[in-house]
């Protein structure tokens, strides 16, 4: 086995290299996919997040930003491929909807310009509704179907940390699935972020801007994010019946590494974060060293093709 970090393979804090990375992937899975569409959305999304899209201002969430949803976005990409390898079979508009649901899926943090008050994360407990309204009307615009937003709006329920997927209504075994792996990759791509330790102390302001009840001060959700750890573990196996583990056979076909490196990756984060926790609960801050920076550095809007070319 290679010893190779996750955070490695690719500059995650670039989104121009997360998009081509996802596109050797999707053209891994189909080689004649035409990615115009895929290029398209990437675009918008990243234009949407950076305030440079019609009728929204820039998101001014420091957690729920840009990056952590290029983090779904490849995580996504890694799931559709290792189930691809297991023998799954996608159409191209699933294959295409798939990639969507994780550009489209947190979208709901972001504030219409009439919007002054406050941040996007007051939007918290409501998000994935106002994801999925903003999915409906962007779909449409583009050429998608009444049937093709059901079909998101179902995925993207899956992300909801209170939902239950069994009550969930989906369209088909491939819809389900598609719905499963992006709740895993939302999960999994956050927690294996490098800084995603770091990110807890944004995390927990937002929260506290959401009215997400649990939390008393920005400690306590530092302590609790152990046992979120092992509800995430928990909802994986049951809930997500068990997509994680599509990612290895992707990363043994794409990389020669016969690992999950999202679940080391994980683990090694929640390692550190016991450490801290219990060595360091009055000084825990100054233990949490990575940087936390902007991907996006004013870039968006200037994406051409011939930059995947």
């Amino acid at each position: 086995m290679r010893d190779v970090q996750l955070s490695c393979l690719v500059n995650m804090d670039d989104p121009f290299s997360v998009m081509q990375e996802v596109r050797t992937i999707i053209h891994m899975i189909d080689p004649d996919h035409d990615l115009s569409t895929v290029d398209r959305v990437f675009k918008d999304i990243m234009d949407l997040f950076a305030g440079k899209y019609p009728g929204y201002k820039a998101c001014n969430c420091v957690y729920h930003d840009f990056k952590h949803t290029t983090d779904t976005l490849l995580a996504m990409a890694r799931l559709v491929h290792g189930a691809v390898l297991r023998g799954w079979r996608f159409s191209k508009k699933e294959l295409d909807l798939s990639i969507f649901s994780a550009l489209l899926h947190d979208t709901g943090y972001i504030q219409e310009e009439w919007d002054n008050e406050g941040t996007g994360a007051k939007y918290t407990l409501i998000h994935v509704d106002r994801s999925i309204e903003f999915s409906n009307s962007y779909l449409k615009k583009i050429g998608f179907s009444d049937i093709d937003t059901s079909f998101m709006a179902s995925v993207l329920r899956c992300t909801g940390v209170r939902v239950m997927i069994h009550k969930v209504k989906f369209f088909s075994r491939n819809h389900e699935l598609i719905g499963k792996m992006l709740g895993t990759a939302d999960l999994m791509g956050q927690m294996a972020d490098r800084t995603y330790l770091e990110k807890l102390p944004h995390l927990y302001r937002e929260f506290r801007e959401g009215n997400v009840p649990g939390y008393k001060d920005e400690f306590d959700l530092i302590r609790k994010t152990l046992d979120f750890y092992k509800w995430t573990l928990n909802r994986f196996e049951t809930e997500f019946d068990s997509v994680y583990k599509f990612a290895k056979d992707h990363f043994k076909r794409r990389w020669g590494i016969d690992e999950n490196l999202y679940l080391i990756a994980i683990e090694k984060n929640i390692r550190y974060l016991e450490h801290v926790i219990n060595n360091y609960p009055h000084d825990y801050k100054r233990h949490l060293r990575r940087y936390v920076s902007s991907t996006l550095q004013n870039r968006a809007g200037e994406l051409e093709l011939k930059s995947f070319q």
